[in-house]
């Protein structure tokens, strides 16, 4: 299904890109839930608010929606995700059947689509805590989980966006030394539709691998952690803490082992890392 404010064609004068083409995408597409069903805007404010709307339909599990520019796309801890028209791989899947509670369903998100970017210009995308993912130690893609309550039925919106077109002056000054795109990685010019079936394909994976053995999702996030063993400072309700990471718990969030002692658990929802 596409729904557009401009056809194809004017949209590739515009972008001068390939558009993301549900035809495309869907070929051959083998997955058990994820994109059997795919909107596509051109334009809309946010592709969270839009997928909310389908989640009130327990029959809209595993939908997806894409948008070539949001208006008003929005990260963590109310973060705006900036990107331009069709530079980015920007979408909401809507699950209305699931197992898996926030904390270890925010975790697969991560590994998922760490693996589907793989390794770009010989490096390898990683996991920063919580779920944004790092390429060449800058942010190529984040991740937003969200929550709903339909007539006592929660259901939950994974919002992702994939840096793939921008060069580096296409992010602001300040942003410039941490955050890249696949293009710029890989010194050419991806193929986003080829890119969404991947991730479509490894969500649709590691969420059937999360229902029955959650324990190798969380090794496998483990070994894609940039902060694993490593010296940390959390913001948690506007204190500090510092210490070393130690592990991660599926429910209950970050282990750090504090500089002025003791072990503590930080949950995702609450946690943000010191810059």
């Amino acid at each position: 299904m596409k729904e557009n404010d401009l056809p194809f064609d004017k949209l590739r004068a515009v972008s001068n890109v390939e558009p993301l083409d549900p035809e495309k995408i869907k070929a051959n597409l083998n997955t058990n839930r994820i994109g059997k069903e795919i909107i596509i805007y051109n334009s809309t404010s946010s592709t969270n608010d839009i997928a909310a709307k389908y989640a009130a339909n327990k029959g809209n599990d595993g939908l997806v929606v894409f948008a070539e520019e949001q208006t008003a796309g929005r990260g963590r801890a109310g973060a705006k995700w900036m990107s331009g028209r069709a530079d980015s791989i920007i979408c909401s899947i809507v699950l209305t059947k699931n197992k898996c509670k926030a904390e270890l369903l925010s975790l697969t998100l991560a590994v998922a689509v760490a693996e589907a970017i793989g390794e770009i210009g010989g490096k390898s995308a990683k996991i920063k805590w919580p779920n944004d993912i790092i390429l060449n130690a800058k942010k190529v893609a984040g991740i937003l989980l969200e929550s709903k309550n339909y007539n006592s039925h929660p259901v939950y919106i994974l919002g992702i966006g994939i840096n793939c077109h921008q060069k580096e002056d296409s992010f602001p000054p300040e942003l410039q030394s941490i955050a890249t795109s696949i293009d710029i990685e890989a010194r050419t010019i991806c193929d986003r539709n080829s890119i969404v079936k991947r991730m479509l394909y490894s969500v649709d994976h590691w969420l059937r691998v999360a229902e029955k053995n959650s324990k190798k999702v969380i090794n496998c996030w483990r070994q894609l952690s940039t902060l694993l063993n490593q010296r940390a400072t959390l913001i948690f309700n506007g204190k500090k803490f510092s210490g070393n990471c130690v592990g991660i718990d599926p429910e209950k969030g970050l282990i750090l082992q504090l500089d002025t002692g003791g072990v503590r658990m930080f949950d995702a929802a609450h946690t943000t890392i010191a810059k």
